[in-house]
């Protein structure tokens, strides 16, 4: 086994996107190949409604799949296709742009008006960027759960981890997308492919990521469950750690435990040509993109 060194440890940044949302950016519009093929990731967080409730009215996607995972409130979503529907706590929804589609996404608070979900960005390859658009939308009651003897648990979106699979198949990427849950005080270690670019989120507590150099940082020691704790570098909220090579993931829960997602896939390598909501592999090919939204034809007729 070969420990996955941190390469890098950022906070997200407030950005507004849509009408007007306020959320957090980990990742994007920046180097596409830091975290090929994944290309942005949001956290769209709010506890008051005039921060989201404008949402995303109409805009165009092609060459990506838009991963949406909703924690808590709900998103109404349609299509130029005229797909709709609702994602609700817990639900996901693995949208395959491909070779066009135009859609909403309206959140909704819960009954205390909050807001949570994550949206990641999956580039696909040039074989597939003009596919057929196609949804995959799976309630929280499909997503298996596992939960290990120490308090681990674990929801299995996509991939596959300690023997279930996630219900989302077919993605170009072959993900794994996790969300993590580690006990105060727990040490973790989860196995990643050596070939797969990888990333954690945190969202909730915090924690330690152990990293393949020597340890730095500032020292915490704190008693959990009658236990000294001696945790170093702690990473918390809304926190984006990027590893490098090898086959596994080492995380040291601090004090009041750690929730985060842990996503990883294989990179696709290819030129990547991009601007907005649309990802291309040539320059030629994303103004073909625009020019297809202004005369009328960037929505293929379907088979």
């Amino acid at each position: 086994m070969s420990l996955r060194p941190t390469l890098e440890t950022r906070r997200a940044t407030p950005t507004l996107e849509g009408a007007g949302v306020k959320l957090h950016r980990a990742f994007g519009f920046q180097d596409p190949s830091e975290l090929d093929p994944f290309l942005l990731f949001d956290d769209f967080r709010n506890d008051h409604p005039d921060d989201f409730v404008k949402g995303f009215p109409w805009h165009p996607h092609r060459g990506i799949e838009t991963i949406t995972y909703v924690l808590e409130g709900a998103v109404e979503h349609g299509d130029s296709l005229g797909n709709t529907g609702t994602l609700g706590a817990g639900d996901v929804q693995w949208m395959t742009a491909g070779s066009g589609i135009m859609h909403q996404e309206m959140p909704t608070g819960n009954t205390g008006g909050q807001m949570h979900g994550f949206q990641l960005w999956g580039n696909l390859p040039a074989a597939q960027k003009m596919c057929a658009p196609r949804y995959q939308d799976v309630t929280a009651a499909d997503i298996p759960v596992i939960t290990d003897d120490d308090g681990t648990r674990v929801k299995v979106i996509t991939g596959e981890f300690w023997g279930k699979r996630g219900p989302v198949d077919g993605i170009a990427a072959d993900p794994q997308y996790l969300d993590v849950f580690v006990p105060a005080g727990v040490k973790k270690t989860f196995r990643i492919d050596t070939y797969r670019r990888a990333f954690a989120y945190v969202f909730d507590g915090a924690g330690a990521f152990a990293d393949a150099s020597a340890p730095s940082g500032v020292l915490l020691e704190k008693e959990v469950a009658g236990q000294e704790l001696n945790i170093r570098d702690l990473s918390g909220d809304r926190t984006l750690i990027r590893f490098g090579t090898g086959d596994e993931v080492t995380v040291q829960a601090g004090p009041d435990g750690i929730r985060f997602l842990l996503i990883s896939g294989a990179p696709i390598e290819e030129p990547v040509a991009w601007h907005g909501p649309i990802v291309m592999n040539t320059r030629a090919e994303l103004m073909q993109a625009f020019q297809d939204l202004k005369n009328g034809t960037f929505i293929k007729p379907l088979h």
